[in-house]
């Protein structure tokens, strides 16, 4: 059987606003969330329609992880976020409130604009060139 990469783990403060921004403004769709206990669900979230991993909506449980919220890569881009249509995406998200650190930028490998999620984490939009 081949290999893939089901899930990404991702810091949270609190699952239901982390939610809230992932469904509200990068328009994902919540794909699972179980009650584990009465402090811990598992959450996964992926854009609508998506192939390819999901996040996995992990509660900062230690005071260690909650001070990795937001920096997951050490200020790096952390996430890509591929689209089929760059202009759409971005208005649109643009339109929900999500913030841009720059402008959209045209590359050998695409158009992309790095934004930041609601804790900080940069991604990338891109749209891969053809």
């Amino acid at each position: 059987m081949p290999q893939a990469i089901a899930h990404l783990a991702l810091l949270v403060r609190d699952y239901d606003e982390a939610i809230a921004f992932f469904v509200g403004k990068l328009g994902f769709e919540v794909l699972e969330d179980t009650p584990l206990d009465p402090e811990k669900r598992w959450v996964r979230v992926a854009p609508a329609g998506g192939k390819g991993a999901t996040l996995l909506l992990a509660r900062a449980a230690t005071a260690e992880q909650r001070t990795q919220i937001g920096n997951q890569s050490g200020g790096r881009v952390f996430l890509f976020l591929e689209t089929d249509d760059f202009a759409r995406d971005h208005a649109r998200m643009l339109a929900r409130g999500v913030r841009f650190l720059e402008m959209p930028r045209r590359e050998s490998y695409g158009t992309v604009a790095v934004f930041e999620d609601l804790y900080g984490n940069r991604w990338d939009l891109i749209e891969p060139a053809r």
